[in-house]
């Protein structure tokens, strides 16, 4: 079984980070796995991009990490693409900034995350771009971190000042966390230094690299527009076929099942 939470974090924006979060929940939500997501960036793409108004939303993670609500009352059974959402929008900065004056509350997700955790087979925590008290939330809450990069020479700084932090986090605060694996996102076969970058963080990296590479494709970037995931958008894309293939890759790493058996 799987019973995992995973964060997706990366320190530099525009990788691609929100997009492998909701569309990795409709893909396992899609192969029968009751699947939680949590949007943890206060500009609240995770939750427009699962079919969520972040406008019209009673309560959100904003509250559950001020311990104003409980995790149940902000959680949104269900949106379009199957899973469970717990929402964000701009009110979170709030939080953040609360937070950072109170000692000792980077621990306050992972005792929300408590109470609801053996109620799903899978909990994916969407990080800001940065590193702040929300990312910090999230690595404590979190027992891996899949960390989603572009093939691009400074996503490669980014990824090492992120392995810092990570390794930080497991002197200290969070022991288990683990790299559950680097995913190449936006990738274009085509570009030298792509393919360059690719072969330095698989010969760094190995098998943590995932094999499924997710390609640049207009239909993946066209389907937040839509309010929904790329798997309700246009199934048989390449986008669609790049998560659902990772879905499969994950599974087998996971529950140790052959590759083609994970999905149906």
């Amino acid at each position: 079984m799987l019973k995992k939470v995973i964060a997706f974090a990366n320190q530099k924006g525009g990788v691609g980070k929100t997009t492998c979060a909701v569309n990795l929940a409709a893909a396992f939500a899609a192969s029968q796995h009751k699947v939680l997501l949590i949007d943890l960036d206060p500009q609240g793409n995770a939750t427009m991009g699962s079919g969520v108004d972040k406008n019209r939303i009673q309560y959100t993670v904003n509250e559950v990490l001020q311990e104003e609500v409980s995790i149940r009352d902000a959680i949104i059974t269900k949106t379009p693409g199957g899973f469970a959402m717990l929402p964000a929008n701009g009110d979170l900065t709030a939080a953040e900034v609360a937070l950072l004056r109170r000692a000792g509350q980077e621990s306050n997700l992972k005792q929300a995350i408590n109470i609801i955790r053996s109620e799903y087979d899978l909990i994916l925590i969407d990080c800001p771009p940065a590193l702040n008290m929300l990312t910090l939330n999230a690595l404590v809450a979190a027992d891996s971190v899949i960390v989603p990069m572009q093939c691009e020479y400074y996503a490669l700084e980014g990824l090492t000042a992120l392995m810092g932090t990570i390794e930080q986090i497991q002197g200290s605060l969070n022991p288990q966390l683990a790299i559950e694996g680097i995913l190449r996102t936006m990738y274009d076969p085509r570009n030298r230094l792509s393919t360059e970058i690719s072969a330095q963080l698989i010969a760094h990296f190995g098998t943590k690299v995932y094999q499924t590479v997710i390609p640049r494709n207009i239909r993946l970037a066209e389907a937040p527009s839509h309010g929904v995931p790329i798997l309700l958008y246009d199934k048989g894309s390449r986008g669609s076929e790049a998560y659902m293939g990772l879905t499969r890759e994950i599974l087998r790493h996971t529950q140790k099942i052959p590759l083609l058996a994970a999905v149906e």
